[in-house]
């Protein structure tokens, strides 16, 4: 028999192909968890917090578009291809190996475009799938050293011989686990506007009330009332502006604002994870934030308009350049300087000393963004629009004197 990556003696090259097997369909099931994880959570206290700094962020990719197809997780697909490749090396056949060979070209082919997409479409990049990555690059250099029909003439005749019949059976058993898949999707989804919506309800109002922050931002994103604890929901967002999670949240509540108009106030404080002017916690994962937040702050007439353009223009707002041409546009360049402005904020961020820790590693309560002081209740990180809409209309409920969620869910 020839020898070739996963025919012959040599167990070396076999053990390896199935190492790399393993490793892409592990790290593709730390994505397929995580997907779930951060877009369907089980409770209030589960939230997916994948955040290491502006670029290493695995939530933008849970949250991302191209993170599902038809419903079906992409890390599936990933799980699916790590798994024959180990089984290949488990039982090795000149057909298996064939195959496996075509895939992991395929394979390499697909990363390289979810590589480039995330750089430089998202701006970040996924540790967890990066995993997936290493571990394809590596599979794909074994099969080109060592693997079958490597001395033919053609490229094409090297890597694109696959067997048909296992060609066909594999793609048979892809097909089925992916309908599961999406069902199983479909049902999380569903979920959420269930149960799970109502635990979380229940979950919410379980938690320990807080104060309202000593001060309170001027700069408001919906007004439904003159006093900000007279709205039946009151929403005290503290976040960053270059912060992903946060941009998540916004595109919640932008629905959610028109959703419960008139019933709503929602306060933007100022709590940009930037040591230059943030030392409340020991983060620094977006420079340039404390500078975009004094341009933002700087008039209070122009902050809604530099907000929504901020969100809207995400990966833009991440560079020096950008940011300093919207502070032209805007004549707001002034705000870096400002000492009123600078005070301000300083007070606003300082605020977040003011809770008590809810983590052993951080010394303060307000420690990450998002985090909000919904109706006096701390809620830290992001959760499903579903869940956000069922508290928001237990609070109406609740206001209003009629029934409490729970009791009209039940």
């Amino acid at each position: 028999m020839d020898e070739s990556l996963t025919l012959g003696r040599n167990l070396g090259r076999r053990t390896l192909s199935f190492i790399m097997g393993v490793g892409m369909g592990f790290a593709s099931i730390l994505t397929i968890k995580h997907f779930f994880d951060a877009n369907y959570p089980a409770s209030i206290w589960e939230g997916s917090f994948c955040d290491i700094g502006a670029f290493f962020n695995c939530d933008s990719s849970a949250f991302s578009s191209i993170s599902q197809i038809g419903g079906v997780p992409l890390g599936y697909f990933g799980m699916m291809v790590g798994g024959l490749v180990a089984l290949g090396a488990v039982f090795p056949s000149p057909g298996f190996e064939r195959t496996n060979k075509t895939l992991s070209l395929l394979n390499a082919t697909g990363v390289v475009v979810l590589l480039l997409w995330s750089v430089f479409g998202m701006g970040s990049l996924c540790l967890l799938c990066s995993g997936f990555y290493v571990f394809s690059f590596l599979s794909l250099a074994l099969f080109w050293k060592y693997g079958i029909d490597g001395d033919k003439p053609s490229f094409i005749a090297r890597w694109f011989h696959p067997s048909l019949k296992y060609l066909a059976t594999f793609g048979v058993v892809v097909a089925l686990g992916a309908y599961g898949a999406a069902l199983y999707h479909q049902a999380k989804k569903d979920a959420q506007s269930g149960g799970v919506a109502a635990r979380i309800v229940e979950q919410y109002f379980s938690l320990p009330k807080v104060e309202l922050p000593s001060v309170l931002s001027p700069y408001w994103t919906a007004r439904s009332t003159e006093h900000f604890e007279d709205a039946p929901i009151q929403v005290i967002e503290y976040a960053d502006l270059l912060c992903s999670d946060c941009l998540y949240l916004h595109e919640q509540l932008v629905q959610l604002k028109e959703e419960f108009k008139g019933k709503i106030n929602v306060v933007f404080q100022f709590f940009p994870l930037d040591a230059e002017c943030n030392q409340v916690v020991e983060k620094n994962k977006h420079p340039g934030a404390c500078d975009l937040s004094y341009m933002a702050a700087y008039d209070p007439a122009k902050f809604n308009a530099i907000h929504d353009e901020v969100f809207a223009n995400f990966q833009a707002a991440k560079t020096e350049e950008w940011r300093a041409e919207l502070a032209r546009r805007h004549d707001v360049e002034a705000g870096v300087e400002d000492a009123a402005t600078i005070a301000l904020l300083q007070s606003l961020i300082e605020t977040g000393a003011e809770y008590e820790k809810t983590s052993e590693m951080y010394s303060h309560g307000i420690r990450s963004t998002p985090t909000m002081i919904l109706n006096n209740r701390m809620v830290i990180g992001t959760f499903p629009i579903e869940h956000l809409r069922a508290i928001f209309q237990a609070l109406v409920d609740e206001h209003e004197g009629g029934e409490k969620f729970m009791e009209n869910w039940m």
